[in-house]
Order: C-alpha cells, then sequence, then structure tokens
C-alpha cells in the first residue's frame, strides 16, 4: 500500500502518456513509440502546475521500469539462432562500434561534452540506439535530460538513414545481403532498420529485412560487454575521486545479469514465439512508458539549447559507422 500511495500518481501519469505514444509509434514507425512519448512528456511537464506528487513515481518510472525493460529484452534473443546467422556481420558489426565508440571519445576531448553525453550518444549510435542508452544509463547514473537529449540525437539519425539508405544502397550498387548488413550495422533503431529494408525489399523484390534485423539483434548483444566495462570504469573512477575501495559488487549492474539470464533461458529451453514475442513488446511498452518519465523531468528549452555539441557528436559517429560498414564490406567482398 505504501509503494502505491508513494509512486501511484507518478506510475499513473507515464502510463497515460504511454499509451497514446505507443500507438502513434505503431501508425509512424520510423518515429518510434519512446520519441512520441519524451515529447508529450516534456509538454506535459511544461503545462503540470503541481508536480510533487508525481515526483517519486516518475523518478521510479525512470529508473526500475527502465531497468525492467532492459531484462524482458533478453527474453527476444535466441543467442544460438542469432549467432549462427550473424556471424559472418561480426567483424563489421565489431569495427563499427570500435568506430563509433572512438569517435566519441575524441569528439568528448577536443568538444569538451558532458561525459554522460558523449557515452549515451557513443553507445546509442554504436550499439542499438534506444535499448543501449536504456541499458546505459543506469550504469553512469545519466540524468533524465542527457538521455532525452541523446535519444532525440539518435532519433533524428534514424529517420534520416531509413529514408536516405535504401536510395543510397541502390546508387553505390549494394547487393541484396550487402544493404542487409549495411542497414543492420548502420541504423540504430529496430524500427528505422525495419522501414529502410522494407523500402529495400519494395523496390528490389528481395527478402533483405529478415537479414538485416538479425544483424541488428547481433549488435544489441554489445550491451553486455559495454555495460559491464562502463561499470568497471565508473567504480575505479569514484575509488579515485571519494577514496574508498574498489567494489565490484557495489557498481555491477545487475538488471544485464538478468537481461543475460533471460536470453539464457530463451536459448536453452527453446521458447517458442507465443511466448517470447508477448515478452519483447513489453519490454518495448516499458521503454515508450519509462520515456515518458524522462520526458517529464526534461527542460525542452534547456534540451534546444544544449543541442549543439550533442547532435555534431550523433553525426560523426553515423558518418563514421555508414563509411566503415561499406569499407568492411567491400574489403570482405560482400558488396
Amino acid at each position: 500500500m505504501n509503494f502505491i500511495k508513494k509512486n501511484g500518481a507518478g506510475l499513473l501519469l507515464c502510463l497515460i502518456i504511454a499509451i497514446p505514444s505507443w500507438f502513434l509509434g505503431q501508425a509512424v514507425p520510423v518515429v518510434g513509440g519512446p520519441v512520441f512519448s519524451i515529447l508529450i512528456g516534456m509538454v506535459v511537464t511544461l503545462i503540470l502546475t503541481k508536480k510533487e506528487p508525481f515526483t517519486a513515481g516518475i523518478t521510479f518510472t525512470s529508473k526500475k521500469i527502465l531497468q525492467a525493460a532492459v531484462v524482458f529484452l533478453g527474453f527476444g534473443m535466441n543467442l544460438t539462432e542469432i549467432l549462427a546467422k550473424g556471424k559472418q556481420s561480426l567483424p563489421i558489426i565489431i569495427s563499427t562500434i570500435s568506430a563509433s565508440l572512438i569517435t566519441a571519445f575524441i569528439l568528448y576531448k577536443v568538444m569538451k561534452l558532458r561525459t554522460n553525453n558523449a557515452i549515451l550518444v557513443g553507445v546509442g549510435s554504436s550499439i542499438c540506439g534506444g535499448s543501449a542508452i536504456a541499458a546505459t544509463a543506469p550504469v553512469i547514473d545519466a540524468s533524465d535530460e542527457e538521455v532525452a537529449q541523446s535519444i532525440s540525437v539518435i532519433f533524428l539519425f534514424n529517420v534520416i538513414a531509413a529514408l536516405v539508405f535504401p536510395t543510397l544502397g541502390g546508387m553505390l550498387g549494394l547487393s541484396n545481403e550487402g544493404f542487409g548488413l549495411f542497414a543492420g550495422t548502420a541504423i540504430n533503431d529496430t524500427s528505422s532498420v525495419t522501414a529502410a529494408a522494407t523500402a529495400w525489399d519494395g523496390i528490389h523484390g528481395s527478402h533483405t529485412l529478415e537479414a538485416a534485423a538479425i544483424v541488428k539483434m547481433t549488435r544489441t548483444l554489445a550491451i553486455i560487454p559495454i555495460t559491464l566495462a562502463l561499470a568497471i570504469y565508473r567504480g575505479r573512477k569514484e575509488k579515485k575521486t571519494e577514496g574508498s575501495s574498489f567494489s565490484l559488487k557495489k557498481c555491477f549492474p545487475f538488471f544485464v545479469l538478468f537481461f543475460v539470464l533471460a536470453s539464457v533461458v530463451t536459448t536453452v529451453f527453446q521458447l517458442p514465439a507465443e511466448v517470447t514475442a508477448p515478452l519483447k513488446e513489453l519490454s518495448k511498452f516499458l521503454i515508450v512508458m519509462a520515456m515518458a518519465a524522462i520526458g517529464l523531468n526534461t527542460n525542452i528549452v534547456k534540451l534546444i539549447k544544449t543541442g549543439g555539441k550533442p547532435i555534431f557528436t550523433g553525426f560523426c559517429c553515423w558518418l563514421v559507422i555508414s563509411l566503415v560498414s561499406l569499407a568492411m564490406q567491400h574489403t570482405l567482398g560482400i558488396w
């Protein structure tokens, strides 16, 4: 009862925002529910005169519900199938992720970006957009404004990629296999990968959608080592600044462990689609709900004023990923 009394109002507000955002995302998949949810949340917080009754529930949603979404994401990942079908793309995936993270680090140093902004944009660009940001944010203790800004940056280049890549791939003379790898490695969000691959299939009468989706899911597995590495980095940094001893238990992101366990359960027990599909949808909805909370905690005016550097960083990461993906395909003879 105390939990409901403390968090109920905020949870209900986030749910009210998430439901229409979910359907809007279904209607306009190239934008996606998380972006609609953040935008609606930012508008609502401008007109919400008394926010105090909702604060605890909003915070719970932006932190705990977000972590739960990552855990449920694991049920949609059969590791055996993903690695069997996606192993061809591994050299390209490793190269693009490395290139994006290095680019984000260089720009962080040169442009004096906020550390969390650089990490979230770099990870979001290189791995899997909103899901990677959702997994990384709790590990580095990112603020809701930093998360909203990073999601907005990723969304911008997702939309551009979904609209431009099918035509670009045709101009470059990519094969169906080549475009599947290109879309799966150089576009961040699943909805945008789906949009681009579907457009390509419509133009060329091919079936690249499944291949692109598998490559994208293979990229998602990088969430595991990246979040663990960031947790250790943060723990060691806190040890230096606070003078306390390093504790892996203290900094370990246990929700990522549950994500791995969910993936293992799906793999070992060969859970059928009838079981995993609803859990994947639940994961997506919980992310939309968490993004509502993040929008409610974000000052849209401040977000716009401070958005220049993160947008430029996102553009550079996106450009580097695209060029490295194409270069690796050419080197491997997949073009």
